[in-house]
């Protein structure tokens, strides 16, 4: 029973840290339904593959977060009429892109790592979100 009680209490103590984090994400969400309208969407994702993913790794990558933020955000974009190529470059590119951390992981990893690691993340995020789409197109 000890155990369960420490378990309890390391369960709610993680569910209290990422609950800003969750709250900002549902508030972020109300207002991406409020303010961007499917036409927005469909003029900044024009269904093109190279450009959806374009667009999708320049966002993504920017908004940097964690990846089940990602999951929610790209959800809601493929509700609204992005393309899989698109959202599937955001959700690459918001976990392994940092571009807002940039300054930090320069002074912790140096320039040299900080750039190698963006620049295989910028990459990789065309190519798997090529891949995944495809792959996804054959199979279904």
């Amino acid at each position: 029973m000890k155990r369960f009680g420490q378990a309890l209490k390391g369960a709610l103590k993680n569910l209290m840290m990422i609950a800003p984090m969750l709250l900002a994400i549902i508030g972020a969400i109300g207002l991406f339904k409020t303010y961007i309208t499917p036409e927005m969407l469909k003029t900044l994702f024009n269904g093109s593959p190279l450009h959806d993913m374009l667009v999708g790794i320049s966002v993504g990558g920017v908004s940097v977060g964690q990846p089940f933020l990602s999951y929610l955000v790209g959800g809601e974009l493929l509700d609204n009429g992005a393309s899989f190529y698109g959202v599937t470059a955001f959700i690459l590119s918001f976990v392994t892109l940092g571009v807002v951390q940039l300054p930090l992981s320069f002074s912790i990893f140096g320039l040299r790592f900080t750039l190698i690691q963006n620049v295989l993340a910028l990459l990789f995020s065309f190519v798997l979100a090529f891949s995944i789409t495809y792959t996804l197109q054959v199979f279904s």
